[in-house]
């Protein structure tokens, strides 16, 4: 079957050539976030030794094993003093767990970040994390490594939506070099940071995150970060309780949202300047700490651990209430590191304590699908949470568990609140993220679905005062447009005169007698009925016009329609009747269409 020439001008995608170079520019901002990822963690292994151990030295150290004593309390206030300070004379930007500012760049700032950010958010960062801050490190890798794709960007002939593009693709470099993760970071690019799912972008991220991975090796090693025992095939009984699991940690995610923003809102009734705010964090942190260590830094030994099984019972309790509640006050104090370990941590802790009394699984699976559950969820990111927890451990076979844990986590939490624990932070500020992604409409309609097939046509002889007059008398084709199609003898398009090229024309005694044909703005844009309805709007757009005469492609000239922007408003009236309108509707035979 041949393909007719308007269909072979449609394509599923608008990708075009510009790719290429987009991969190309993608590849060493790969590259360079594995190495910033490698700084990033020399910088808070050697902070975390000097600050807890006393000694010179960036080789893995865990604080939860220090030995101060209640002299813990006081290092995570020192190390947030510090960070209060860079964030009132640095750069305020600095502040919180990195990702909502990256969105804010993509969204508001054009896909352009200062330069002093990508220096100050990661000292700041390994600094809070290195004494104790109870925070993972990649909110402030997705910003960095986002903040060197938006800089390296800007060195380049660029448009927004491209740098947005390489912005993203450092973000998803960080992401995949800190935990070997490129499926993952790619993942969360496209559920989080692009706000599309286009070739155009799509590709050069996955480029730059495969890239990290790769460069990753020699320098932060290979191999899953926390591998597990793989569990067996799991039963229906089993795939079940992962349901029970993600409702629980649904409500939790919840009710963590509500903790963070609950303590942000008593730091903003503090009669201090908000510099002092983290401070007064790290003494929570502090004596978090000195009660239980385990709540202190990253904690990967723990999440090790939780993954293996080792924690149970009361372990667990003490370990989700404290890591929660150290992490909500020093989150809402405004100090600088990211949330995707704790929630890993608090989640899975959740998830092995509603596992245990079902008497399924073990500790493990429920623990990967508490965590799992608990990103999905806490992020709205199901799809990231399932794979980022595979590619940390390796178990394939519990992906089956994953899925539903992650996507009933996300079902409760979209229910509950309105907004991530990402986006509340930007609503509070004033701005507005929708995460709901969909064909454009505009992408679905052609211009003969929804244009006016009774064009309004006038004669190129026609006086313009005639065509007033008929206007006023009400003619039900001229009077109800704004714009109309002047037409020559032969029916053929000859120019376009719209409601104020006839205002200004009436204005003149002597333009009142003369012809169309001679006020009426010729060669005008025109539309096809076979091309989509994006491309029409993207040419009103491009040369600040509201109307459209649509002639054929085969007759170039012979006027088929007009297309107006009510004419455009009924596509999305379409979509909407779709969305909203409930009707039975009867089955129909085999023969009917």
């Amino acid at each position: 079957m041949s393909t007719s020439a308007p269909a072979a001008r449609l394509a599923d995608f608008r990708t075009d050539r510009r790719v290429l170079v987009l991969c190309a520019l993608a590849a060493p901002i790969g590259a360079t976030g594995a190495v910033v990822a490698k700084v990033l963690l020399w910088l808070i292994a050697a902070i975390t030794n000097a600050a807890f151990f006393q000694r010179l030295s960036a080789a893995p150290a865990d604080p939860q094993f220090h030995a101060l004593g209640a002299w813990v309390i006081v290092v995570p206030v020192l190390g947030s003093l510090v960070i209060g300070l860079m964030a009132r004379y640095g750069s305020e930007k600095i502040r919180g767990h990195g990702i909502p500012e990256a969105l804010e760049a993509i969204l508001l700032g054009r896909s352009l970040i200062n330069p002093k950010v990508a220096v100050l958010k990661p000292v700041s960062s390994a600094l809070s994390i290195g004494t104790g801050g109870p925070f993972g490190a990649e909110g402030p890798i997705i910003m960095t490594g986002g903040a060197f794709g938006s800089i390296f960007a800007q060195a380049f002939h660029l448009t927004a939506a491209e740098r947005k593009t390489l912005l993203v693709a450092g973000a998803a470099a960080g992401m995949a070099a800190v935990f070997a993760t490129p499926v993952a970071a790619v993942l969360l690019a496209v559920e989080l940071l692009l706000f599309e799912w286009k070739p155009r972008s799509f590709i050069p991220v996955a480029v730059a995150a495969v890239v990290a991975a790769v460069v990753r090796e020699p320098l932060l090693g290979s191999g899953p970060l926390f591998p597990v025992v793989p569990h067996p095939a799991l039963s229906a009984a089993t795939l079940g309780m992962s349901f029970v699991v993600g409702l629980a940690v649904g409500l939790g995610s919840g009710a963590l949202t509500a903790l963070v923003y609950g303590a942000e809102d008593l730091f903003l009734k503090l009669p201090v300047h908000w510099m002092w705010w983290p401070a007064i964090g790290g003494l929570a942190v502090g004596l978090g700490g000195w009660l239980d260590p385990r709540v202190l830094g990253v904690g990967y030994d723990t999440l090790h651990h939780l993954l293996e099984g080792q924690l149970v019972g009361a372990a667990l309790v003490g370990l989700m209430l404290a890591k929660a509640l150290v992490w909500a006050i020093a989150l809402g104090s405004g100090t600088s590191g990211g949330v995707l370990a704790p929630l890993l941590m608090i989640g899975g802790a959740l998830g092995a304590l509603v596992g245990a009394h079902c008497g399924l699984g073990d500790a493990s699976l429920w623990a990967m699908v508490g965590m799992a559950g608990m990103m999905g969820g806490t992020m709205r990111s199901p799809l990231t949470g399932m794979v980022f927890i595979l590619e940390l451990t390796h178990d394939l076979n519990a992906l089956p568990a994953l899925l539903i844990g992650s996507v009933t986590a996300l079902a409760v939490t979209v229910l509950l609140l309105k907004r991530s624990i990402l986006t509340e932070k930007l609503a509070r500020r004033g701005q507005h993220i929708a995460r709901e992604y969909s064909v454009d409409v505009f992408e679905l309609a052609r211009v003969g679905d929804v244009m006016d097939p009774q064009p309004p046509l006038a004669p190129a002889d026609l006086a313009v005062e005639e065509l007033a007059r008929r206007i006023s008398a009400g003619d039900p084709v001229l009077a109800r447009r704004q714009g109309t199609i002047v037409v020559d003898s032969a029916g053929r398009l000859a120019g376009l005169l719209t409601r104020g090229d006839l205002v200004r024309a009436l204005q003149s005694t002597a333009a009142k007698s003369r012809t169309l044909a001679e006020v009426a703005a010729p060669n005008p844009i025109v539309a096809y009925p076979d091309e989509t309805l994006h491309d029409a709007l993207a040419r009103m757009l491009g040369h600040q016009i509201g109307r459209l005469p649509v002639v054929s492609r085969t007759e170039p000239g012979r006027v088929v329609g007009y297309l107006g922007r009510a004419d455009i408003l009924a596509a999305r009236e379409r979509l909407h009747h779709e969305e909203e309108v409930r009707e039975r509707v009867r089955i129909l035979g085999e023969n009917a269409t």
